[in-house]
């Protein structure tokens, strides 16, 4: 990613001055500017030490087919996706409150959470790009009525941690949480937060982690595994996002170090997924390298180290590995356990949209990406996309 300029970043719990890395993709990631197209959270929220908890459930529809026989506790269900954005201004889609109807069956369950991959802004420039998005530099927003879109389509949680939430400076990213809580939709991953939802009758704590100042840090383990067990003595059940690791179609695997993308270091994704766990995380959910990525089961919780790019009209290059994806579901039992899963492959045709994809692709990906990269570990798949376990137990 490109450096830009540092700026000052005014925090609900203080004032730091950071100097944000990032933002702008390359490498065929994300779609040149101009290429194409056309053209009060329900219960109240309550501020303490930067951590929010939201009242009421989640979507409140079990994800289908996840849970366990009549009569056994049902678990908590989740369905996760990854980079998530309904357009760029001034490329929007001329029906945004349907762009993502082709998909929204697989978008229910106690919560649904994706990572916003941009900003929900009307302010008009961007500190990042000098002013303007170009051809190397990325600055991606959609206006904030769009976040009734997310909610109608079924999101309940969205993560800020990543390398667009501050895009538009402060007063965008200001707007974009603004907008996000109007609609009823929770969000998390700024410095020191932690959010608490009320999902399948237990309280669900998110973090979000990326490498950068504005956001919690990803780099800064001993300050993360603090976070997150601070958040296991808040909510039953802790779900970590991580926007970690190389991008781009050579980035598929895991390296199992520390990975950089046009000189920027971000991260050692298994290192910090694993201290997550060990910390008290019940599930990690990966973005970031525009690509599905493996998944394992490690102490009886899951991670899902990339799902990839889910929805963007104009902003992702669908080619190849680039436009498959997936819709993650998954049941964890009340202490955070997994319990069982299914990844429900997804398609992004042309102009970014998801539909679903009936190959069964991205659930194939996902398991091929787990057999090389994780041996024993890797999670074990079947044929209809169902998480049977792990390959070790197999």
């Amino acid at each position: 990613m490109r450096k830009i300029v540092a700026w000052v970043l005014g925090l609900a719990v203080a004032a730091v001055v950071v100097a944000v890395a990032a933002g702008a993709f390359s490498g065929g990631t994300v779609r040149s500017p101009g290429s194409g197209g056309s053209g009060s959270v329900g219960g109240g929220w309550t501020q303490d030490a930067a951590a929010r908890e939201v009242g009421g459930g989640g979507g409140g529809t079990k994800s289908g087919g996840e849970g366990p026989a009549a009569g056994s506790d049902p678990g908590i269900t989740f369905a996760a996706v990854g980079d998530t954005m309904l357009g760029n201004y001034p490329e929007l889609p001329s029906h945004p409150g349907s762009y993502l109807d082709p998909v929204k069956g697989q978008l229910k369950g106690d919560v649904v959470f994706g990572n916003l991959e941009g900003t929900l802004t009307d302010v008009p420039d961007s500190p990042k790009c000098g002013g303007a998005p170009s051809d190397d530099c990325y600055a991606f927003r959609t206006p904030p009525s769009y976040a009734r879109y997310l909610a109608a389509a079924g999101f309940t949680v969205m993560n800020d941690a990543n390398n667009h939430s501050y895009d538009f400076g402060q007063a965008g990213l200001d707007q974009t949480i603004s907008a996000l809580h109007k609609a009823g939709i929770a969000q998390d991953g700024l410095p020191g937060e932690i959010t608490v939802v009320k999902a399948g009758g237990e309280k669900v704590a998110f973090l979000g982690f990326a490498p950068y100042a504005t956001t919690a840090s990803l780099l800064d383990l001993p300050a993360a595994r603090a976070l997150i067990r601070k958040a296991t003595r808040r909510a039953r059940i802790v779900v970590v996002a991580i926007h970690a690791g190389a991008e781009g179609t050579g980035a598929q695997h895991l390296t199992g170090g520390e990975e950089t993308y046009l000189g920027e270091d971000r991260g050692d994704p298994e290192a910090f997924a694993k201290m997550a766990v060990r910390a008290g995380a019940d599930l990690v959910l990966g973005s970031g390298p525009h690509v599905l990525r493996a998944m394992e089961i490690y102490r009886g919780r899951l991670i899902a180290y990339s799902l990839g790019n889910f929805s963007g009209f104009h902003n992702f290059d669908t080619e190849g590995v680039l436009g498959a994806s997936a819709v993650l579901h998954v049941t964890l039992d009340p202490d955070g356990a997994f319990r069982s899963g299914r990844i429900a492959s997804v398609r992004l045709i042309e102009p970014g949209q998801p539909v679903p994809d009936r190959s069964g692709e991205g659930a194939r990906i996902i398991a091929r990406l787990s057999r090389e990269d994780l041996g024993g570990a890797a999670v074990k798949i079947g044929g209809n996309g169902r998480i049977l376990g792990t390959v070790g137990a197999g």
